[in-house]
């Protein structure tokens, strides 16, 4: 058994692990927040990874935690989660990241930290210790919130090229680099609210595993919500470029009026998943919802082979993190 001082190093090693994964989350997906707000020219890059990090950071003020409870309690049984399954379940999702981060791939932080955890919990004590209501509304999403995305994307495109029907290019240009600022910050907001939770649950878990606090409280300690936002901000801040031109260049030629009804489908998507407790995939939300606003105009204005790959990297996210958690946890008990 472990003595509360090897406990106390472990979990700090642990914690610092976790909220490297929140900065490589925002960085990862800051792509998510400003890809289309950079690629109609309406801010610079430096301009948006600032704006996109202040509404990151305000969203701690706007969102329950409802999100951060599925992660930390809703997914795992109680008492199976240890320091060994949470080194696994980081490892898996910082190593994902790192790899579609180096080829410019929008794959999804959330669900690599879902593949994480699910592969370290079976690795120590098998599937039946996962708790089925958790995974299925999270593994339902990743075909939901695309979905939606796409929905409401396409439907704002068709709503607003109906309402400005009457309006010069010029001017509708001019409307709406002005609007893309309202819905760009209403997509970070959303990011921030949704993806800083998922690190704050993990430490939450952690933190209960060890003792450290209850797996009665109805909140995780205010330190751990402080410092995840921050974590998650800052970096956005420092961007992730590589993904941003695939997703605000490769998929399709967006326009601030494109830009705006992708934003806005893809807020109010997040939104609702936040509201619901349900983490979701941001790459997944804004590429379903650029897909959809490309789809309006022609489909051939959608570039399917970026798509098509984009979704493979989807598919292929919980799986192989959850085999890198799963062998991180077994080296794990030879390392603490």
């Amino acid at each position: 058994m472990q003595s509360v001082q090897t406990t106390l190093w472990v979990v700090m090693l642990l914690v610092f692990l976790a909220i490297v994964f929140d900065f490589m989350n925002g960085f990862h997906d800051a792509a998510n927040s400003i890809a289309t707000v950079v690629s109609t020219g309406v801010l610079k890059p430096a301009q948006a990874v600032f704006f996109a990090a202040v509404f990151n950071l305000i969203a701690l003020f706007v969102f329950h935690l409802s999100v951060a409870a599925t992660v930390g309690k809703g997914i795992v049984q109680p008492g199976v989660v240890d320091t060994h399954v949470v080194f696994g379940a980081l490892m898996g999702a910082i190593a994902w990241n790192l790899v579609t981060w180096i080829y410019g791939i929008p794959s999804s932080s959330s669900h690599a930290l879902i593949g994480g955890i699910v592969g370290a919990v079976i690795a120590k004590a098998g599937a039946q210790s996962l708790i089925s209501g958790g995974i299925v509304k999270t593994v339902a999403f990743i075909f939901i919130s695309p979905l939606l995305g796409f929905i409401l994307g396409s439907l704002m495109m068709v709503l607003v090229s109906w309402v400005g029907r009457s309006a010069t290019p010029s001017k509708i240009d001019r409307w709406f680099r002005r609007l893309q600022l309202v819905s760009a910050g209403a997509y970070s907001l959303g990011h921030g609210g949704n993806d800083a939770q998922k690190t704050i649950g993990i430490i939450w878990m952690l933190l209960i595993a060890t003792g450290y606090t209850s797996a009665s409280d109805a909140l995780p300690p205010t330190w751990t919500i402080v410092i995840c936002y921050t974590a998650i901000a800052a970096g956005t801040l420092f961007g992730g470029w590589r993904i941003v031109k695939t997703m605000g260049q490769k998929i399709t030629k967006l326009r601030p009026v494109g830009g705006f009804c992708a934003e806005t489908g893809g807020a109010l998507t997040l939104f609702l998943a936040t509201a619901l407790g349900i983490p979701v995939s941001t790459t997944h939300t804004i590429t379903g919802a650029i897909v959809g606003v490309g789809a309006t105009q022609r489909a051939a204005a959608v570039r399917w082979g970026v798509a098509g790959m984009i979704v493979w990297a989807w598919i292929f996210t919980i799986p192989v993190a959850a085999f890198v958690a799963a062998i991180a946890y077994w080296v794990s008990l030879q390392l603490f």
